[in-house]
């Protein structure tokens, strides 16, 4: 019974625990509803801007994250442009959100360019497989799973997803 709940366990915690390439086991909350193209800043306690000075990356990832799991996915991309362009992790973000918004092949570009800068990014080779289940393409998204699993993903969250897409041809919205 240990055994079995222990399994049980260690395919449902990572991915809750890595969601959106976080660190945080549950989804993401709004801490303040902010206007389009805004972002809450935590010291000051206001939204701003999503390009002002005071928000770090990972604020900006923060934002993205709570916008894309709440469905807003333009809102999402407005945070996305103020990041550098070529960084594999707004790539891989700009993928998931144009996919999101229905236009499949555009996100295939995105994840595709999020690679090639970093052929480590387990989250966009996770969301490229998740789209490719989508397709019905099961082979290649098993090869992006070998692929995360090469690059030390095994037990994270973009690992997970992909196997449970690939075993149920259920993708994820986060």
């Amino acid at each position: 019974m240990r055994v079995m709940f222990a399994s049980i366990l260690s395919l449902v915690l990572p991915i809750a625990a890595f969601a959106a390439g976080s660190g945080n086991t549950s989804p993401p909350k709004p801490v303040v509803k902010c206007e389009d193209g805004q972002v809450y800043e935590k010291k000051s306690k206001t939204c701003v801007d999503a390009k002002d000075s005071r928000l770090t990356p990972d604020d900006r990832y923060q934002a993205v994250r709570v916008l894309a799991y709440a469905g807003a996915y333009e809102d999402a991309q407005v945070v996305l442009a103020a990041m550098p362009e070529y960084d594999d992790r707004r790539l891989t973000y700009m993928g998931f959100t144009t996919r999101k918004m229905g236009d499949l092949s555009g996100s295939m570009t995105f994840y595709a360019r999020a690679i090639e800068a970093n052929p480590a990014n387990i989250l966009a080779r996770s969301y490229l497989g998740q789209a490719l289940v989508e397709q019905g393409n099961i082979p290649a998204a098993l090869t992006e799973l070998r692929a995360i699993r090469a690059h030390g993903g095994a037990g994270t969250w973009a690992e997970a997803s992909l196997r449970t897409a690939i075993s149920t041809g259920q993708t994820f919205s986060y």
